[in-house]
């Protein structure tokens, strides 16, 4: 499968490496096709690895990965060409955060105003699922903790594009929790605020949450 990431920060490369790991090709997309991150990556990862725009990775990719900063998202989705997304699943990793004012960050964005639902207003033909944003990058593969497998929320509009992410979690060691529409999108978003804010807290940032049943 082809994989194409927008992003080449410490979540792309991570979910990067985690495709790539799986046996996928990966496409690691930056606003420059001369970005040193992406480049390095793409050298150190082997030969399904490799680099180029923002375009050139959504029109690469059968499946999509928005792994920029949140903030900054919707402006790459526009470089990159919204008809390039179209029928695909597009796994919505952002979290819009703003640090502007520093430590800790402000979730931008309200209920029916979430990253998520603005990200799938811009991709209509898209099937957008917001997962893998509620965890750290170093956890997001095969995560090692004594509580055994963490949970990987998600959410999204196309029940099929849902089994599909889900898979892919359990692929990158998560058990799937789907939580509603794209409109969970914004609980999903804040659930990363909780994270920063417990990981500040506790000075550990190897942690991620775990939904208990009975």
């Amino acid at each position: 499968m082809n994989v194409g990431i927008l992003g080449s920060g410490d979540v792309g490369q991570a979910l990067g490496r985690a495709f790539v790991t799986l046996e996928h090709r990966v496409m690691l997309g930056s606003r420059d096709a001369e970005n040193q991150k992406g480049i390095a990556w793409a050298k150190r990862s082997g030969a399904r690895a490799s680099h180029g725009t923002f375009g050139q990775a959504a029109r690469f990719g059968e499946i999509v990965v928005l792994a920029t900063l949140g903030v900054a998202t919707e402006n790459a989705i526009r470089i990159a060409g919204p008809e390039h997304f179209a029928g695909k699943l597009v796994l919505d990793a952002t979290n819009p955060l703003d640090f502007s004012q520093g430590t800790p960050p402000v979730l931008v964005g309200g209920v029916g105003d979430s990253a998520g639902e603005k990200h799938q207003r811009l991709l209509p033909e898209a099937h957008v699922v917001k997962v893998f944003n509620t965890a750290g990058s170093p956890l997001m593969f095969r995560p090692q903790l004594p509580g055994g497998p963490p949970s990987m929320f998600l959410c999204g509009n196309d029940a099929a594009a849902k089994k599909r992410a889900a898979e892919i979690c359990k692929d990158f060691g998560w058990e799937a929790v789907d939580v509603g529409s794209i409109g969970a999108a914004h609980y999903l978003e804040a659930m990363c605020l909780v994270w920063v804010l417990a990981s500040v807290n506790a000075n550990n940032w190897h942690q991620a949450f775990k939904l208990l049943r009975k």
